[in-house]
């Protein structure tokens, strides 16, 4: 009877819509999430951010979710608050606007901005792991797409899950117009363009990803036709999530009457590490700035680690133009994924809050899924569910250094 019930298990288990596959699958990482914030909460210290009697609904509200919280509740200065020193001060304006008025909007219904937040990331999430499945499902089999689902609703990051950030509704609207793409379905990339662009930051991204697609698409054309239709849907795509890209500036700008409004406000957390750090954005330059910063911190001569970021970018590089499993993803999942990864060395100044920053880049956990030795996917599950502790304790339990932040 045991033997009978172990064969059937899996066609029992296949037989059962996509959507309750996955939803059981988030539940049950939402279950083990659930418990290490629990956990956290009770390890939180008076000399820790969260205070000796923290609470989950504490750790759903802290960090940049307070910011959201005050977006919704404040909206928006037209004066940029200064510092003592006459500096631009962190303000509202570094917080994309969507995600912050849906919980509001959400919360005014179930009972408050923190709940209203945690209910759309949670739901978002679940969304998103279900569209990801679909789009794995393109090129994976069902084990290798189930297998990538459950790393990635069991990642070191699955936190985010269920905290009030924006992370979840972001990935939402992304894995449906990489969905899209991949299916050559753009008429709704017109809505899902400008969702993304008031969610979080990466439309820019996704317009660079856009051109490499169409280039790619046109020099293939001779195996797959490239219709007259598609080449314009593409192009104004393209220029579509451009200007998306750089609406936020332009409406800081106009709004506070500062052209570079939106610059100096992120440049302003940057004085977190660097107390003297440059008030004028310029592309790649917080990237080689960090590197001499944490050399430092390391205690590593500047030139190693400018090679260690060199030989870095070599071999993510290479991942994506050869590694096997990472190619059998897709053209799409790689393009977006370098694209992506090229804007965060452009904008961004690496630091604690890098992991997070890497959540667009989750449909790779389709190459890790791809192996078929239970050895490998239970260890990499196994590494997920450390990780995703290691990460809470740190940025929720503990909470008390520069290098904490989430």
């Amino acid at each position: 009877m045991a033997g009978e019930l172990i064969t059937e298990q899996p066609s029992r288990w296949r037989r059962l819509p996509a959507s309750v596959r996955v939803g059981i699958l988030y539940l049950a990482a939402r279950v083990v999430t659930t418990a290490f914030l629990s956990l956290a909460a009770e390890l939180s210290t008076a000399s820790g951010r969260f205070g000796a009697h923290a609470t989950i609904a504490d750790l759903v509200v802290g960090w940049d979710a307070n910011w959201y919280w005050y977006v919704a509740v404040h909206g928006y200065p037209s004066v940029l608050p200064l510092t003592s020193g006459g500096l631009v001060a962190e303000n509202q304006w570094a917080f994309l606007p969507l995600y912050a008025y849906v919980a509001q909007a959400v919360g005014s219904l179930t009972g408050g901005w923190a709940v209203g937040a945690m209910l759309v990331s949670l739901v978002s999430g679940y969304l998103a792991a279900l569209v990801l499945y679909r789009m794995l499902r393109m090129r994976l089999d069902v084990p290798a797409a189930t297998w990538a689902v459950i790393f990635f609703v069991s990642g070191p990051l699955a936190a985010m899950f269920q905290v009030g950030y924006a992370e979840s509704l972001f990935l939402l609207w992304l894995f449906l117009a990489l969905w899209l793409v991949q299916r050559r379905r753009y008429g709704w990339l017109f809505l899902l363009i400008p969702l993304m662009g008031f969610t979080r930051p990466g439309v820019l991204p996704f317009a660079l990803f856009l051109g490499l697609y169409g280039v790619w698409r046109w020099c293939r054309r001779r195996r797959e036709a490239l219709r007259t239709r598609e080449v314009v849907h593409i192009v104004v795509l393209a220029l579509w999530a451009a200007v998306v890209g750089v609406a936020w500036q332009l409406i800081a700008a106009v709004v506070t009457g500062q052209p570079d409004a939106y610059f100096v406000t992120e440049l302003a957390w940057r004085r977190n590490w660097i107390a003297d750090a440059s008030a004028v954005f310029e592309p790649f330059e917080g990237f080689l700035t960090a590197t001499t910063f944490w050399s430092g911190i390391w205690g590593l001569p500047t030139t190693v680690g400018y090679t260690l970021l060199a030989a870095g970018i070599v071999v993510v590089a290479a991942l994506l133009l050869f590694e096997p499993h990472v190619r059998r993803l897709g053209v799409e999942m790689r393009l977006w994924s370098a694209s992506y990864l090229l804007y965060l060395v452009a904008v961004f100044f690496p630091q604690s809050s890098i992991f997070r920053l890497l959540l667009p880049v989750s449909p790779l956990w389709g190459a890790a899924a791809i192996p078929r030795s239970g050895l490998w996917r239970g260890s990499v599950l196994v590494l997920c569910l450390v990780g995703q502790w290691f990460w809470i304790d740190n940025v929720y339990a503990v909470a008390e250094t520069f290098w904490q932040i989430p």
